[in-house]
This record gives structure tokens, sequence and C-alpha cells, in this order.
């Protein structure tokens, strides 16, 4: 039998941390003449109104036994609160899998880029979407290639998730990639309805291809945008990319450094028992 029991966010570890910590990162930032966006301020401090009763509640009553509870305002943010991430996740995933994926055969790819990328990304949302375009067209021309059709007899589809972090928190933009692991076609059997070519396999050499013809159709992009400048060895980006208050704590999380504080510039990485600084 269900039994609700209220969530007391303030008796774990992370609401423990930055209840502790946030105000004196704060001042931290303040010594050295910076500070954090507002939205991000406003994603802390509602973090930590969420899932107290003194922050506001519902009161709810059982119409049988007249029991009551209350239910405590969550902050419904996507960033940094495990409660309300893990709802909309939950919320995602039943959506996709009820009302969007077909039943067919999909396949995850996973497109992970170089650090300079990684900050313009961060930086130039619309910069990422068109990189994102060219990946998904590309996989998706290939996709029809391998299944021995053109794109006007043949369709794929996929979904993509963007995460913007890695395993240690560090900003790492990669793309999650959902794709049918076949096409659609038409039935010449029957009119009007369509059947599923699945694709056996994918050769390594196949992988290799196309990650190197993405590469130089994103490179191509980038250069003629004027957001890259190549030499005859290197390609680069072109600066500044940014003034954002944010553009420093990123560069830092991209290397696994610390931003800020007396620990500033010290590396980490994960081991068994957490992050170990260097």
């Amino acid at each position: 039998m269900f039994r609700y029991v209220r969530r007391e966010p303030e008796k774990t570890l992370l609401y423990k941390i930055i209840n502790e910590f946030y105000s004196q990162y704060l001042l931290h930032l303040a010594d050295e003449g910076r500070t954090l966006p507002q939205y991000i301020q406003k994603e802390f401090d509602d973090y930590l109104k969420c899932g107290l009763l003194e922050y506001g509640f519902l009161r709810v009553r059982c119409e049988d036994c007249h029991h009551e509870k209350m239910v405590a305002f969550s902050c419904k943010h996507r960033g940094l609160c495990p409660s309300c991430c893990a709802k909309r996740m939950i919320e995602n995933a039943a959506l996709l899998l009820d009302a969007v994926l077909p039943y067919e055969p999909m396949r995850q790819w996973v497109l992970s880029v170089p650090f300079p990328l990684r900050f313009l990304f961060s930086s130039h949302l619309h910069v990422m979407g068109k990189v994102l375009r060219i990946v998904c067209r590309t996989i998706s021309t290939y996709l029809i290639k391998k299944s021995g059709f053109h794109k006007k007899m043949a369709r794929t589809g996929e979904i993509t998730l963007i995460q913007r972090f890695g395993s240690a928190l560090n900003l790492n933009i990669h793309f999650h990639m959902l794709f049918l692991d076949g096409v659609h076609v038409d039935d010449a059997n029957s009119e009007g309805s369509q059947k599923f070519i699945s694709i056996l396999n994918h050769r390594k050499e196949d992988i290799a291809r196309l990650v190197h013809l993405m590469s130089i159709r994103i490179a191509r992009y980038l250069s003629s945008a004027g957001l890259i400048e190549a030499d005859a060895e290197n390609s680069y980006l072109v600066e500044p990319l940014t003034d954002d208050k944010m553009s420093d704590h990123q560069s830092y999380s991209i290397m696994d450094r610390i931003s800020t504080g007396f620990q500033k510039g010290k590396k980490f990485f994960l081991c068994e028992r957490g992050l170990l600084l260097l």
C-alpha cells in the first residue's frame, strides 16, 4: 500500500554542503571582484528552500479517514535540485516510452567534443544547436545509405539529450542520441503503409569514416561562421568568445580545476572515495 513520506532535503549531504559553504563561496568571489549571474544565484537560493515546510506547503486531507498531510513546495528547477531533476527525468522518460518512441530497434550514439568546443558550446547555444543538426543529418544519411536506400525512399528518426557535465560534475557538453537502428520505407505489398528495415551491423571502419566526415563538416561550419581559424597544423578558437560572468568558471571546470578560493587552480579527478585534489 502506498504511503506518503515527506522528503527531508535538509538531512542530505548535498543540502548540508551547500547550506554551509554557499555563502562563503560568494564571499570568495566578491574578494576576487567576481560574482555569479542572477539565474545561478536564484537556482541555489530556491534549492535551499525546496521541500522545506517553512517556505510554503499544501495541506492535503484524505476524504475517507480525514487524515491530513503537509506537502512542501518544490523549486521545480532543472539544474541543481536532485529531487526536481529526478521527477522531470521520470516524466520525460514516461512520455518518450508511451507516446514518442516507436517499438523498433534503437541504438545509442554518444558524441563527445574537444575541450575548446565544450567551452564554445556552453557560451554559444545557437552554435551548439547548429552543430547538433549537422551531426544528426550525417548519421541519418549514413543509416539510410547503410540500409541500401537513398533519402527520397527512406526515413529514420532520432532524439537527442544534451548532457552538460561529466561524472565529476565538470563541464563536459556531449550528446546522447537515440537513433532508430534502421529505416522506414514504403511497403510495396501494402499501399499507404511502411515497413522497418533493420541494420544488422556497424563496422569499425564505417564508424571511423562517419566520425571523420562529421569532423570535416563541423569544422567547415565553424570556420565559415568565423568561430575558428586554422593554420598549417592546428585549428583554434577566435578570441574573445564571451565576456559572460560564467566564462572563467567554465574554463576551469572543463580542465577539471577549482575556479575560486584558496585552492584555485588545483586539479581534481574521481577516485573510489570521491574527488581527489592534486
